[in-house]
């Protein structure tokens, strides 16, 4: 695995470092259910998990920004209903991903109610991601790279 720990808004970016090693509960888990239910497309039936064989610390750092800033975001703007349903900051982040990305699953299957639904519409805005492997070897996420 790359060692790579550092991601930055942009290379012109005058505000601090993401570091792996600085990520809070609810990022984390939101960044290892994206690597668990991606693939690497390595074969015709959609190949490895890519948490198989990368980490957090593959993910390229301009991608891992833009990810963690959208964390960032949702966590912010729906605070009062995540603190409402009751859900750990890892089951949070696990469903965020799963919520935004359609995987059938997520808010909305939890027995959370009204706030689940609620929680669920806010993931529409932020759409699906897909992540890849680079020529590189780094993960990159679709709309991410740049």
């Amino acid at each position: 695995m790359m060692k790579e720990t550092q991601a930055t808004e942009s290379t012109e970016s005058t505000e601090a470092a993401v570091t792996v090693d600085d990520l809070d509960e609810f990022t984390r888990a939101y960044l290892v259910c994206a690597l668990w239910s991606s693939t690497d497309c390595s074969r015709d039936d959609g190949g490895d998990p890519l948490d198989d064989n990368y980490g957090i610390e593959d993910i390229d750092p301009k991608c891992l920004a833009g990810l963690v800033k959208e964390c960032e975001d949702f966590r912010e703007a729906e605070a009062e209903d995540l603190e409402e349903c009751g859900g750990t900051d890892e089951q949070n982040g696990h469903d965020f991903w799963l919520t935004r990305n359609g995987h059938g699953t997520g808010f909305w299957d939890r027995g959370y109610g009204l706030v689940g639904e609620r929680l669920t519409e806010a993931c529409r805005p932020y759409g699906s991601v897909d992540l890849y492997v680079g020529d590189d070897g780094k993960i990159y996420a679709g709309g991410y790279e740049s």
